[in-house]
Order: C-alpha cells, then structure tokens, then sequence
C-alpha cells in the first residue's frame, strides 16, 4: 500500500535544487513551512485561475495543516506546471501515468529578478556579519520547557498544530495542572505529542493475524525481540505491545528507553511502571509507509482458561492510554475465535469515548466456505452488539490478510471477488489517515479540554463539600462512598452532558489516595479562558491556515 507522494518521490535531483531555492525564497520567516500569504504571493506568479491555485493547494497540503513543506512544496509546483501545459488537476493526476521525473519546473513570472534583488539585498545585511547567534529555530519546544507565562502571539505560530501547542500551554495546561487532571485522566502532553505521526493499534485475540496485518501492509518483517523479527504461530507469540514507526535503520528499541525519550510521545507510559515497559518496545525501520503512520502491535487478548494468568501490569489501562493516542483502532477476529472474553470485554470497554476511531476485520475469512461465512459474519454481529452499547452497526472488514493467496477452494470466485473489494475499502481507510491526522488532532484537543473542564467542576465541587474544621475523614469517606450521587448534583449544576463524565468506579479508586480538602477550589477566570479558546481562539486558528484560495 503506497502512501507516499508519487509526484515528490519521482523529482529529478536537478529540479529539486531549483525547487530548493524558490522555497527558500517563498518561505519569507525561514520556518521551513510555507502559509497561506506567502503562498498567495508566490504563486500568483505563475499565472493560473484562482480555481486551479485552490485545487492545486488542497492536492498538496493533503494532510490539512494549512501550511507546505518542502516535499508539499514540489508537488504544487509539479501540479502548476502540469497545469500551465494544459493537464486537468484532480487528486487522480498523482496516480496517473504522467511522468513526474521529467516535468519541467513551471513558468513563474519575474521570479528571477525578484530573487536576484533578494539575493544582493541578503549580501549587503548578513544578520551573522556582526556575531550574533543564530535563533533558536525550535520556537515550540522554548514554549513547553520556559517556565515564564510569557504570552506567545498568533503571528509566531506557523501552523494548526503550533497553534494548538501555544493554546495548551497557554489556556489548557494551567487548569490541568491545577485540579489534578493528569493524575485523574491523562498524563500533560509534552511537545512529542503534537508532533507525533498517526498511530493504528490491533487489538484481538492471539492468533487472529494482528502481526501478519502489519507485516502484510510493510511487505516485510519488522524487528522485533527475535533476531528474524516477530515470531508468528497459533499459539499466543505477540507478549507484548511493539510499536512499529518509521527510522533510519532497523532496529529494536526497549520499553525503558522509549519511554524517557524526549521525541517519543510515550512519556506518559512510565506510570504504568517497570512491569509494563518490559513489555514494551519499538521497533523501527526506514519505510515509505511508516513515514505517514505509527502502527501499534498488541500481545492476544487472553480467553478461557487463560484468563485465570493475571498480567503483572493494567493491560486494560494500557490499551486505553493507546486508545486516547491512536487515529483508528482495529478489533480483529477469525472465524474460530468469534467469542468476546472477559478481558475482551473489559479492553473494548475501556475504547468508550473512541467509538469513531473503531474498526471491526473478520481477518482469515477463506478458511471457511460462502455459506459457513455468512453464519460466522452473523455470529460476530451479535457477539459485538452485546458488547458495543451503539445504537449503529459497527462497520465490518471481510478478508484474509497476509501474503498467502486467497483459498479460492473454499470461497470460490464470489467469495475471491469480495475479499478484494473489502481489502480496497480498509486500505482506503487506512490512506485517509494522515489526510485527517490534523483534524483528528483538534478533535481530540477539543475533547480533552472539554474533560479538563468537567474535571475541574467534579473537583472544586467535592472540596466545596468538605467541612471547614470538624470531622474531615469521615465527610471524605461518604463523598468517595456516594461519588455517582456528587455526580449527579456537579452535572445538573452546571447542565453539563451525562455521557461526558468520567468512570465513576476508576475516579473513586484514584481519588481515594488524595485529601480532598487540599484540592483547589473553583476558578471561574481559569474556565472562562478555557471557553474562550473553545469559542474563539480554536475557530480563530482553523480560519489562518485554512487553504488561502477559499
């Protein structure tokens, strides 16, 4: 499955110095990231309509950043030129049979004298004639380790996610760090996290090819804890979560050394302990594919008599700190393994909240016949309505994926013919993921605030309760006793949605080693910041780096 971008990746090296200079040039702040004013300004040169200009910037700012890097760069330029020769821009002219290699670089009007009078201008100022240090290009990474309140202007972010950045640290953080929210829900989120790829976890079953999904995908092994790379058979082999994400060669990296990473975005897996992170590691390799996304191997979800070998760390608290991280999940099932377990149950249990990010594979679908699948894909629907509380069917993937050819004895060609459509459907699926990753960011931000602010409001209304002198241990115990009821009265206080409160029984054990009287009380000014970056600074954002021709 190729991801990559056909027309960058098919660049002449000789263009690519051309493109090289005009970026430089069209990039006005030297961010490595061109805006929508720049943009306006450089390609109003080449002479084409308003519509193609649009047309050509949605192509190449595939993912919705509002904003093109170099490589996005190449493809607008590639498209221009296309374009200034006649060709008609769609998103289908990347996987057409036009030769990328040897496409001119287009016409672009009084550039070269623009770039000239820049040049000769760039002579006569050097900022570095006089001694002076160059500046600190990672303006984002100052933001999250100063420690002053210093106030960062929206002309310094140069994209959605700086953006989202600035207002966490700004507005969002200080009402986490004040109520508690990191040690009641999730961790802070560090720098790593904005920047991170997107991530697909595999949850399922041992045996229901979560590992050979992925292989099947790469086209090759990945390392693993094993020299040959992750050992596949019928017996559970996965034992622990690997997370297979792009690097410059192949290698393994432990669960310890992961975790205390800066660049990682797995920080946050330290409070599941050493007992967890011995359980988990990276695997990384150079590959086109894992440029774009992260993908996520789990250990077998344990049935039957195994469920009695309990797991020396929260495998359920685990999978739902990965959950909160990943852009899709997919359950997959064979049909052999069609019963949902305990620890099944309470692993897609702990996915509430994440509905939208869930797809159910019946994987391994050739190994019975047209009439025995149709029997086995009703069999599965009722085992996930008795566990997915959604009024909706969920949407099921039907295939056999690996590198073994389909067993057309078993399926016929009808049967043939559908596992290549479902695979088609689940790999678009899969390619429509770093074209949302932006969107899916600020969905998730907006989520997370909105769970700060109901933190917030469960946390000042318990230290309300508290008495101001007299019997404090006893008042603290009935408040923990009777914590859905103080749900209740924070909810019809503040006509906040039901569905939106956090698990009564987790919050119960977590609040049960905190003295309730030293919590803050409620911060009106804090909240209403909050709001306000709900309602105007996030809206304020989406329309700056929204595409300029709109």
């Amino acid at each position: 499955m190729e991801i990559e971008s056909v027309a960058a990746g098919s660049c002449s090296k000789e263009n690519q110095l051309i493109y090289k200079e005009w970026f430089e040039f069209a990039d006005s702040d030297g961010d490595g990231r061109i805006t929508g004013n720049d943009a306006i300004k450089f390609f109003t040169m080449s002479n084409l309509p308003r519509p193609e200009l649009k047309q050509i910037w949605a192509i190449a700012d595939s993912k919705r950043q509002g904003y093109l890097a170099f490589k996005d760069f190449i493809v607008a330029m590639q498209l221009v030129s296309l374009a200034q020769t006649g060709h008609e821009i769609s998103h289908e002219i990347l996987n057409s049979d036009v030769d990328f290699k040897n496409i001119n670089p287009p016409t672009m009007e009084g550039l070269g004298v623009l770039m000239a009078k820049k040049k000769h201008s760039s002579k006569s100022s050097d900022p570095n004639m006089n001694g002076s240090p160059a500046a600190d290009t990672s303006l984002t990474a100052h933001w999250f380790s100063s420690k002053s309140s210093k106030k960062i202007s929206l002309s310094s972010v140069t994209s959605i996610v700086d953006g989202l950045k600035r207002l966490y640290i700004q507005k969002l953080k200080p009402l986490e760090v004040a109520y508690r929210f990191n040690d009641f829900v999730s961790p802070l989120l560090t720098n790593s996290d904005f920047d991170a790829k997107p991530m697909v976890m595999l949850l399922g079953q041992y045996s229901t090819g979560k590992t050979t999904f992925i292989k099947h995908l790469l086209k090759s092994s990945y390392p693993g804890n094993m020299q040959t790379g992750a050992h596949i058979g019928p017996e559970p082999t996965t034992d622990r979560f690997v997370v297979v994400m792009s690097g410059p060669d192949e290698r393994s990296i432990p669960g310890n050394t992961v975790a205390v990473q800066a660049d990682m975005p797995f920080s946050g897996l330290t409070t599941f302990g050493t007992a967890f992170l011995s359980k988990f590691e990276c695997s990384q390799m150079p590959h086109p594919l894992l440029e774009h996304v992260t993908f996520v191997d789990t250990p077998g979800v344990l049935s039957g008599e195994k469920q009695r070998t309990q797991r020396a760390y929260d495998f359920t608290g685990v999978t739902s700190w990965f959950a909160s991280k990943c852009d899709l999940i997919l359950l997959l099932f064979d049909p052999h393994k069609l019963d949902v377990s305990d620890e099944f149950k309470r692993v897609i249990s702990s996915l509430r909240g994440h509905d939208d990010k869930i797809r159910v594979v019946l994987n391994k679908a050739d190994q019975v016949d047209t009439q025995q699948l149709m029997r086995v894909y009703g069999a599965l629907m009722w085992s996930l309505g008795k566990v997915l509380n959604t009024p909706e069917v969920s949407r099921v993937y039907i295939g056999s994926f690996s590198d073994k050819p389909i067993n057309e004895a078993a399926t016929g060609p009808i049967g043939r013919e559908l596992f290549e459509k479902e695979q088609d459907d689940l790999l678009a699926d899969l390619k429509d993921i770093p074209k949302k990753a932006c969107d899916r960011r600020i969905n998730e931000f907006v989520k997370r605030a909105r769970a700060a602010k109901i933190h917030a409001y469960i946390i000042s209304h318990l230290k309300k309760e508290m008495p101001a002198i007299m019997g404090k241990a006893k008042a603290q115990q009935k408040l923990i006793d009777n914590l859905e009821d103080e749900f209740g009265k924070v909810q019809r206080e503040h006509h906040l949605p039901k569905g939106d409160f956090p698990n009564v029984d987790h919050f119960r054990e977590v609040l049960s080693g905190y003295n309730i009287d030293k919590f803050e009380k409620l911060k009106p000014k804090m909240l209403q910041t909050v709001d306000d970056m709900l309602g105007y600074d996030i809206p304020e954002l989406l329309k700056n780096f929204r595409n300029p021709y709109d």
